[in-house]
């Protein structure tokens, strides 16, 4: 495995094949402007895109907050003083990066949310495959609050996750999502304690972690995929991931294991 990526304003951490990336700008809420978080998420999320050791990336949030989105006194140093083309390179070169890593890489991440997400915070949790939340998690598509939009893409992953009409409920009132009502409206997969949260994680992290690895990102890929393809067209890759499964050493261990009632010991061959 290649070493840890160098991060500033977050903390990694490996077990077995489950990383753990902790957002620790606690003092700003885990705000993704005005600190490193972007820098690290985006590094993080490449290297273990790119590690075949890893199968899982967990995703939470250190102190009080999963993310609070924008600095909003950044925000309005930069309404005032940069211009309509320097805003949009600022979206495109900053934090348009992390739904672009999202959408890449080929292993499932998994949010773990210990406490208010709000903005592009909300839209980070949405971006990825699977969320679980504490008590204390709260959800929050509130840009319209400040005469803005997502610039992150947020409209695109909201409606995947809640349908379109609640997703245009969601964005146009800028409310926010308590935890209970985030399960019930599919934010959420499950609320917990909060000190079941992590363990909660690891344990859904686990099994997955378990399975053959490369079926896990082959079976990754196809879930992306599946988004915008057609029917044809997605049986067609469908086929191409199968084949190039069923010639991989830990497809026939995983059979030989289940004659064997055992559980399979994979290589990611």
């Amino acid at each position: 495995m290649s070493g840890l990526p160098t991060l500033t304003d977050a903390g990694l951490e490996l077990e077995g094949r489950v990383a753990v990336l902790t957002l620790k700008r606690d003092d700003v809420r885990n705000a993704l402007s005005g600190t490193a978080l972007v820098d690290d998420i985006c590094a993080a999320l490449a290297w273990a895109g790119a590690s075949p050791e890893i199968s899982v990336l967990i995703l939470t949030g250190a102190g009080v907050a999963f993310s609070a989105g924008g600095n909003i006194k950044m925000m309005r140093e930069r309404a005032l003083n940069s211009s309509a083309a320097e805003m949009e390179h600022y979206y495109r070169r900053g934090i348009q990066r992390i739904p672009r890593a999202m959408n890449t890489i080929e292993i499932p991440v998994i949010a773990a949310v210990n406490g208010p997400a709000i903005g592009a915070g909300c839209d980070l949790a949405l971006m990825c495959d699977i969320r679980i939340g504490s008590t204390h998690a709260q959800f929050g598509e509130t840009f319209i609050n400040l005469g803005i939009m997502a610039g992150d893409g947020g409209a695109w992953f909201l409606q995947r996750v809640v349908g379109a009409q609640r997703a245009a409920e969601l964005t146009l009132t800028g409310r926010i999502v308590k935890a209970e009502e985030a399960r019930a409206i599919g934010i959420l997969l499950e609320v917990t304690e909060p000190d079941r949260l992590l363990p909660r994680a690891r344990e859904i992290a686990g099994q997955i972690a378990a399975k053959p690895p490369l079926a896990v990102r082959y079976a990754k890929r196809a879930l992306r995929l599946a988004r915008h393809q057609g029917l044809e067209e997605h049986l067609e890759s469908c086929a191409s991931f199968q084949g190039a499964l069923q010639k991989t050493e830990d497809h026939l261990e995983a059979l030989t294991a289940f004659f064997d009632k055992r559980s399979g010991i994979f290589k990611g061959k």
